[in-house]
């Protein structure tokens, strides 16, 4: 079955060797947002002989193709996801873990687009990305 990165692939007529297409089902399958040492350790559990620097290749052309997106999430290395335009969404990244969440608020988007209408724009595209750490409960206190 043709993972739908490399159906985009397909789409955009890029040629997938083996080695694409491996490196387009570890990114289709990844529940998080991993960097370019984790897309090849996940590729080389697959096929032994991806090398780092064809992830690298591989990842690039994937970006510049608009099949995927990079984020830097405040930290040194590039994180990876599909380029999705049905599904937008913004990111809460938990600054002591690294933890990457998703998450959409239709009112955060509404007033997204007001205050950049009050401004004289009309919004064709935003990034919207929060730090934070994890609110830590009161000592005694359970309730959630």
């Amino acid at each position: 079955m043709t993972s739908p990165i490399e159906q985009a692939c397909i789409d955009k007529s890029l040629k997938m060797t083996d080695q694409r297409r491996v490196i387009a089902r570890v990114l289709s399958d990844a529940e998080d947002h991993p960097d370019v040492d984790e897309v090849h350790h996940r590729a080389v559990a697959i096929d032994a002989r991806i090398s780092l620097a064809t992830v690298y290749r591989t990842l690039r052309l994937f970006e510049d193709s608009g099949i995927i997106q990079s984020h830097v999430f405040g930290g040194p290395r590039s994180r990876y996801e599909a380029t999705d335009d049905d599904d937008h969404h913004d990111h809460l990244i938990n600054v002591e873990t690294g933890q990457v969440i998703e998450f959409f608020d239709e009112e955060l988007e509404g007033l997204q687009e007001k205050i950049a209408a009050r401004l004289g724009f009309r919004l064709v595209d935003h990034r919207l990305e929060l730090y934070g750490k994890p609110v830590k409960p009161a000592p005694g206190n359970n309730k959630a």
